[in-house]
């Protein structure tokens, strides 16, 4: 379900233009890109770091204030970690930070429940994909980004992909 979760979030990243920066942890020894991530960003060297506080590493600090955004949407492995760490020093350097619970993993589920609980405390907004895709479509009517939208629905929203489906394919024939 994360793999899924994470690759739903990257392509309505991809298709909303938001800046996304991928990274690794020391790949040469194992610590690759969830499979069918890097499909979605072909282009994109991930940035193979050593820390396990993102945060921490300069390159993609300084990749975060080039954007000029104050406003970050995290997700990543290890939730206690990876994500948690990085949430709670940008948080202290005065940025609006977003999780994305679902997208992210523990290594139980007490471990991703804790991490949660302690970026939330910290001032972290959670947040899962399938929410912050309807965020970004915000409105039907908005056809620059519908077929995009409605497509990765369709591929990555579960259930409410499949119910997705359904309405479309009955508006779709009840137009004949």
């Amino acid at each position: 379900m994360i793999v899924n979760n994470v690759i739903g979030l990257a392509k309505f990243a991809k298709a909303f233009k938001v800046p996304v920066i991928l990274t690794t942890v020391l790949e040469a020894r194992g610590g690759k890109l969830i499979k069918g991530l890097q499909d979605v960003f072909p282009d994109q060297k991930p940035i193979d770091r050593t820390y396990i506080n993102t945060w921490q590493d300069k390159r993609v600090v300084d990749l975060v204030k080039a954007t000029g955004r104050r406003k970050l949407i995290l997700a990543a492995l290890w939730t206690e970690m990876c994500l948690a760490m990085p949430t709670i020093h940008a948080l202290g350097e005065g940025y609006d930070v977003y999780i994305v619970t679902d997208a992210s993993g523990g290594v139980s589920v007490e471990a991703h429940d804790m991490a949660v609980r302690r970026m939330v405390q910290a001032g972290a907004v959670p947040i899962t994909w399938l929410a912050l895709s309807g965020e970004w479509q915000r409105d039907w009517a908005r056809e620059s980004t519908l077929a995009d939208a409605a497509k990765i629905l369709t591929e990555h929203g579960g259930g409410s992909g499949v119910a997705f489906a359904w309405e479309t394919q009955l508006l779709g024939t009840s137009k004949r």
